[in-house]
């Protein structure tokens, strides 16, 4: 059985005539009789009593006429929703972010401009560390990871450079340093009077390469860094430094954290640059419509946003 069978009978059906339902269809009769005499034949039923004005349906065909119809409007939305999940305007997104990145106010707007652009497309959010996101993406759990910087490099992954932004000091309110310093926003430190300092760091695995900067900036600067805490999450950090544990460094758009308890304030002398990058993680393989749309609009909206920060540092 075809679905231009079932077309060709609700047409019949429709018309309660061969001659207009084959002027509809645009073919001729006779293979229109033909085509709806073997679909009773595959059925084992008429579906029509003729007539020399037309045709009727018979008990059979009146139930199958419902079915057809139903048939017909499933395979009809079957088709739209298929092909709009092609084109990636309906289907699903899974998206993972660690916090640090996730506080950057370029995700919030990506994620954002996402939804409203593809408000067909059910999106699921979920945070995590940087080696958790990576796993997850591989094994096809997660679908777009968003964090600082890569911690692996598995051959199938695919990272997309967002943006860089200044690694900030943050120290406990009322330390010796801001002595002297007479507002929070032209406040810095030179990283060589960090020697005597308990650094609070995201652990290794966690941030290699802006754990890897700061330790070799230090080591620059003439001293090896005492670390106090290793922990999982950057705003953990920033907690034990309002706690009056250590100092800590920290992506600038994190502050704000703790306001009132912490001291932002930048880095001076450092080198290497101490920065923090905002990185997209995806696969090479298996990439659906829904995540090539939304890796697009990361880049889009990260270029205007680096495009707005170059035109107001000038």
């Amino acid at each position: 059985m075809e679905l231009r069978h079932l077309r060709y009978f609700v047409m019949v059906a429709e018309e309660q005539h061969f001659t207009r339902a084959a002027a509809r269809l645009n073919m001729q009769q006779p293979p229109l009789s033909q085509q709806v005499r073997a679909l009773e034949q595959e059925l084992g039923f008429d579906l029509f009593v003729r007539h020399p004005k037309g045709v009727v349906l018979t008990a059979g065909g009146k139930v199958f006429l419902g079915e057809a119809k139903d048939i017909l409007r499933r395979v009809e939305l079957g088709s739209l929703k298929a092909a709009r999940a092609a084109q990636g305007i309906e289907g699903t997104l899974s998206v993972g972010f660690t916090s640090s990145a996730a506080s950057h106010p370029l995700i919030p707007q990506i994620i954002r401009n996402y939804r409203e652009r593809y408000a067909g497309v059910d999106i699921s959010l979920h945070e995590g560390n940087a080696s958790e996101l990576t796993e997850n993406v591989m094994a096809e759990r997660t679908d777009i990871g968003i964090l600082r910087a890569p911690v692996a490099h598995p051959k199938a992954a695919q990272y997309q450079h967002l943006l860089n932004e200044e690694l900030l000091l943050v120290l406990p309110s009322g330390h010796p340093l801001l002595k002297g310093q007479s507002s929070a926003i032209e406040m810095s430190v030179s990283l060589a009077d960090l020697v005597d300092e308990r650094f609070i760091l995201v652990r290794r695995p966690g941030a290699p390469g802006m754990y890897a900067n700061l330790v070799q900036a230090c080591r620059n600067s003439g001293f090896e860094p005492t670390i106090a805490f290793e922990v999982e999450r950057m705003l953990t950090n920033v907690s034990l430094v309002a706690a009056g544990a250590g100092i800590s460094v920290v992506p600038a758009s994190m502050q704000g954290f703790h306001e009132g308890s912490v001291v932002y304030c930048r880095i001076r002398d450092a080198k290497p640059r101490l920065t923090a990058p905002v990185t997209l993680l995806c696969r090479s393989f298996n990439q659906s419509p829904p995540i090539t749309h939304f890796i697009e609009l990361a880049q889009q909206l990260s270029s205007q946003y680096r495009k707005r920060s170059m035109s107001r540092s000038r």
